[in-house]
């Protein structure tokens, strides 16, 4: 199993930043890509980036490529989500999501969830 606790959500104006973090246990974590996925109310839950614990660089929805970065902290089991230039159409509850060996894109072929976190931007 893989336990995946979000935090760092919370209230922004159209612009600002926040960063998100994922921390990932469990004994098979380390076997498992790290997504970010973002639900909207009232719309489907999309993916937003993903890396896996070997990649220097993550995979970016389009919607995220330039603005957003996701890093990864081996050491401390950790994925963090950098949110700069948001804007309203960011708002949602930001899901981390682990799927096995791949990055992955559509939700059904997660593996596991966290809770979520809710990210609002004011516009």
């Amino acid at each position: 199993q893989v336990q995946l606790v979000e935090s760092g959500g919370g209230t922004v104006y159209t612009g600002g930043s926040l960063s998100l973090s994922c921390a990932a246990s469990g004994r098979t974590a380390s076997r498992y890509a790290i997504n970010w996925f973002r639900q909207a109310p009232g719309k489907e839950r999309e993916f937003v980036a993903g890396i896996r614990w070997s990649d220097d660089d993550g995979n970016y929805a389009d919607s995220a490529k330039g603005r957003f970065t996701i890093s990864r902290d081996n050491a401390k089991a950790m994925v963090r989500l950098q949110m700069n230039n948001l804007k309203p159409e960011d708002t949602g509850v930001y899901y981390c999501a682990a799927s096995m060996a791949r990055i992955r894109t559509i939700t059904r072929l997660i593996d596991y969830w966290g809770q979520g976190t809710q990210v609002t931007v004011s516009p």
